[in-house]
């Protein structure tokens, strides 16, 4: 039975064994609506990292003094602990950038968040390494010392320092994996393991800031506030990444129901689970998606629905790219999944009118197959897909008979990309239309800067990229 023909059949299909009938008529699915530009909910949220930068920095000046800086060296020791004050604050804000907090992401977009949490991910970096360079320099001209044998008593006399010293290299591990020439070069489970070590990099760094930090040793009041700062982040990323996926994991009980090929390396794996249409998801949508079996369960992987969500089923189409989507082949029905999420906003919602042009390559073919079923009718849709191979056009028979269904276009380009004109087809679609645009992470920069060069505006542009 081909792909086409299992996802069409589950509406008429009765499981085996169910513990609760399914209703006659299934409540329509609540849908996570995105903001569209909200940029005074935007500027109220920078005001307020802004506030709180404000006294982060107030605090490293109030515990200085005149004396303190005219001394030997205190000049740079002070600047070395606003350095370290502000590379921990942004540490802070690194992190509740891609923590999952739903009011947040529905103000500001998923999409853009992750890529603030890009832009600003290395200064705390720069700022750490500069909080070392000017602590040594200062504590070494206070004491009349070398650098490098201060930097020694640093690490094996102060409490705290070594401890901080090694969260510092497990930030720079995780900063080196996250630029794209790395990325490239390991497997989505290596840099997510990476990743994780994050956090306890900010244990490690909190522990050293209140024992031994000026701004906080015998000051209860910045105490206080730093560590309800440091608590309240570790509550948020508590709370999104962790209580609330346990507890749609167990509400839902979502299994896997069928896996079945549908290209090269590539499998779809439809899932079962109850009451569904409860989960504010939506077609284009990912979830991070954790398989309950022995050598899986313990990482998470971003898989796109491929289908329009239904009250008892979802769909993802995954190609293997590395060791957990290759075991995804070999997974048997009934395996008990958990997932977190839906993420993103390349959804139905999103757009600004009734005109769309949809381009998918490769893999992010599938969300843009979940994107145009949920499109309104009326919306007069063009469809691009591109491949290499004609057999890496990916449930191109479902898009077809979509496209076919709404009287839409559908363009297939397929060969070697210097015998492809891309290019023509873009200059051809491209007026007055929504863009939707979802592939590899060259690809779909190619895409993107060829519409805003057309003249698409940039709230009409919607992209998402499984470059990692």
């Amino acid at each position: 039975m081909s792909s086409q023909a299992l996802w069409a059949g589950w509406e008429q299909e009765e499981p085996a064994a169910v513990p609760e009938p399914e209703p006659v008529a299934a409540p329509r699915p609540r849908r996570r609506r995105l903001a569209r530009q909200r940029p005074r909910v935007v500027d109220a949220l920078a005001a307020l990292a802004g506030l709180g930068l404000g006294v982060t920095l107030a605090l490293g000046i109030s515990a200085e003094s005149a004396g303190s800086l005219r001394a030997p060296g205190g000049v740079a020791t002070a600047l070395g602990r606003l350095s370290g004050l502000a590379a921990a604050y942004a540490m802070i804000v690194v992190v509740v950038l891609v923590a999952r907090f739903g009011p947040l992401e529905r103000a500001i977009g998923q999409d853009r968040l992750v890529r603030w949490h890009r832009r600003l991910g290395p200064w705390p970096l720069y700022l750490l390494g500069a909080h070392a360079v000017l602590i040594t320099a200062g504590y070494a001209g206070a004491a009349r010392d070398g650098l490098l044998h201060q930097l020694g008593q640093l690490l094996w006399t102060y409490p705290g320092i070594l401890a901080a010293t090694v969260a510092f290299v497990l930030l720079i591990a995780a900063g080196v994996s996250s630029y794209r020439l790395a990325r490239r070069r390991m497997a989505y489970e290596t840099w997510w393991s990476v990743h994780l070590y994050t956090y306890l990099a900010l244990f490690l760094s909190f522990s050293h800031q209140v024992h031994t930090g000026a701004s906080f040793v015998g000051h209860p009041v910045a105490t206080f506030w730093w560590t309800a700062l440091w608590i309240g982040t570790l509550a948020l990323v508590l709370a999104c990444r962790v209580a609330l996926p346990l507890y749609r994991s167990l509400r839902h009980r979502v299994t896997v129901h069928a896996v079945e090929p549908v290209g090269p390396r590539t499998y779809s794996v439809v899932l079962r689970g109850r009451r569904l249409n409860r989960i504010p998801i939506a077609g284009g949508q990912f979830l991070q998606w954790r398989i309950l079996r022995p050598g899986l369960w313990w990482q998470a992987h971003p898989y796109s629905l491929s289908a329009a969500p239904k009250p008892n089923r979802l769909r993802v189409t995954v190609k293997d790219l590395g060791d957990h989507s290759a075991a995804l082949a070999g997974l048997k029905p009934g395996t008990r999944v958990a997932f977190e999420g839906p993420y993103g906003a390349f959804t139905a919602d999103a757009r600004r009118g009734d005109r769309v042009l949809l381009i998918g390559a490769g893999v992010g073919i599938t969300p843009i197959r979940a994107l145009l079923e949920e499109l309104p009718k009326r919306v007069d849709v063009v469809v691009v897909l591109r491949a290499s191979r004609r057999e890496e056009l990916l449930l191109r028979d479902e898009i077809a008979a979509l496209v076919s269904a709404r009287r839409g276009t559908l363009h297939e380009l397929v060969g070697p990309r210097e015998q492809v004109d891309l290019d023509a087809v873009l200059a051809r679609e491209l007026t007055d239309r929504d863009v939707y645009v979802c592939g590899p992470g060259g690809f779909t920069t190619a895409v993107t800067a060829a519409a805003r060069a057309a003249g698409v505006p940039g709230d009409r542009i919607h992209h998402e990229s499984f470059a990692f």
